[in-house]
């Protein structure tokens, strides 16, 4: 009998106990690698939405989403009519690669969508399920096309589990690429943030390139992500986009764009290098393109097809009801403009966010694109602050975004900075022009996030963490939530870093820096 029809006239006692067993026999018999298990103790029974159900008979909201897969959430009608008409046609379920009326409608439907300049001359090859087989897959075309095998790639990545997706992620153990700086405004690896620290990690780039003795030689590819999900929700300046587009054009150097997480409207825009207008070489696709469902592909240009039949393969690669599911999805979100939605509605959350962290000193920033949200916990240290300096989450300073002044930062100032005078320029050396002042962002929080993220599950919320330490707050809300349920995210969010927070102060600050690796489903 299924969970849920066992579920139906049961006690509150009974179903508690039901939770309660499966969770038990969860950790006896599963392995030590499982994750979101461990920080969200729930058993989910039925879910619509936003809105899941567990086999205790409590309610949440999930802004996790299969840690961004369910671009129209839980269970849409839509999906469900897609899947439901490919199991009622008699169809096949699994066909390896040939062709088939649903993957030609799933590929037709994808290259509508591509960005300019792409969709035109594309090749598309199905990936085992998950989206770390698209980064491989994505590694050896460009290997195989250039005859070149060394790659670059960017500090704070995340790629997927394989080995050769985490030898191109941040965390990798071995260093079998090179690393570049990725730019960011609060913890900037040059410690100044804005375009200045933007301009600095190209030039890092473009030097590492064109050094004959930088000990990189030219690489058959760069990977990179328009946003950095697992490094902390981390946009990409669409200038220095732009500017790695140009520095890897005229170098013959594949630009491959990780889009697994950031794209299908996820960033308000239907892909995440839509917002700069650069249309890369390789995209590699995973996520949302299945509808829910697993399925991923790599996207590249013509002239890179030079592979020999059979040289990436998978014997799950032609799931027929997750490209039916995905051509629901991807033509829901385009057809009904929820990239667009994403934008307008991300924007408004972004800014109530910013506002509460201007009074919470613990929030070091809040960031991201679209409904792609970030909040950075920090542990303020006031007996560092620089004399005459203002009171981080007081009437003068701040602790997220938007701050023009004191200890806050985010975009142009920053937020949860210690010691930072409001002056902007110092000169770096006798007779050097005059260079932004080094800022020095507060300690990462881990402990207080993985308290607000416990704080959240009370209050029926399901969030997720990520970040270089753990440290950030995560929302990946479906691109389907409505204004009263942004609402209700927020306020359960906002109550309970606040209480997270109180406890943290009583019980004493965190001091933790390395609780552990990123997580991020494949």
């Amino acid at each position: 009998m299924a969970v849920t029809e066992s579920m139906a006239g049961a006690t509150s006692g009974e179903t508690r106990g039901l939770h309660e067993g499966i969770l038990r026999r969860q950790s006896a018999r599963e392995s030590s690698a499982r994750t979101y298990a461990r920080a969200l103790p729930i058993v989910p029974v039925r879910a619509r939405g936003l809105t899941i159900e567990g086999a205790d008979g409590r309610r949440y909201l999930d802004c996790l989403s299969g840690a961004g897969t369910l671009a129209l959430g839980h269970n849409h009608p839509v999906v469900l009519e897609a899947i439901r008409g490919v199991l009622d046609s008699g169809a096949p379920l699994s066909v390896l690669d040939l062709a088939t009326p649903v993957k030609d409608a799933f590929v037709t439907e994808l290259f509508r969508t591509l960005p300019p300049g792409l969709a035109d001359r594309a090749r598309v090859q199905f990936c085992g399920p998950a989206g770390t087989d698209a980064v491989e897959a994505a590694l050896k075309l460009v290997r195989a096309a250039t005859g070149r095998s060394g790659v670059l790639a960017f500090a704070g990545a995340y790629h997927g589990m394989t080995a050769g997706a985490l030898a191109v992620s941040g965390g990798a153990p071995d260093v079998q690429a090179a690393r570049l700086p990725y730019p960011q405004d609060y913890r900037c690896p040059f410690g100044i943030g804005g375009p200045a620290g933007a301009e600095l990690a190209a030039r890092w780039a473009e030097s590492l390139l064109d050094d004959p003795k930088s000990g990189v030689p030219l690489p058959a590819g760069m990977i990179l992500e328009p946003v950095q999900g697992e490094g902390g929700v981390i946009p990409a300046p669409d200038d220095w986009l732009r500017r790695m587009r140009r520095l890897t054009a005229d170098r013959s150097i594949p630009l491959i764009a990780d889009e697994i997480q950031t794209g299908v409207g996820r960033t308000g825009a239907f892909w995440a290098v839509d917002h700069s207008g650069v249309t890369p070489d390789v995209m590699v696709l995973s996520k949302a393109i299945g509808g829910s469902l697993p399925l991923a592909v790599v996207v590249y240009r013509d002239d890179l097809d030079t592979w020999q039949p059979g040289a990436h393969a998978g014997t799950f690669r032609g799931n027929q009801l997750a490209m039916a599911a995905g051509t629901a999805t991807l033509a829901y979100v385009r057809e009904n403009a929820l990239a667009e939605r994403a934008a307008v509605l991300g924007s408004r959350m972004l800014t109530r966010l910013a506002d509460f962290g201007r009074e919470h000193a613990c929030v070091g920033d809040v960031r991201g694109r679209g409904l792609m949200i970030g909040i950075e916990l920090v542990t303020p240290e006031p007996e560092q602050r620089e004399p005459g300096a203002p009171e981080c989450g007081g009437p003068d300073g701040l602790g997220g975004a938007g701050d023009p002044a004191g200890c806050a930062g985010g975009r142009g100032a920053d937020p949860g900075t210690r010691g930072v005078p409001d002056a902007r320029t110092a000169p770096m050396a006798p007779g050097m022009p005059m260079a932004p002042a080094a800022r020095t962002p507060y300690p990462p929080a881990p402990g207080l996030a993985a308290a607000v993220q416990r704080e959240c599950l009370r209050r029926g919320l399901i969030v997720e963490l990520g970040g270089r330490h753990a440290s950030v707050v995560r929302l990946l809300p479906p691109l389907t939530i409505s204004d009263e349920q942004a609402e209700a995210v927020l306020d359960r969010l906002t109550d309970a870093i606040t209480a997270a927070a109180r406890d943290h102060e009583t019980h004493g600050p965190d001091r933790q820096r390395h609780p552990g690796a990123d997580r991020r489903a494949g």
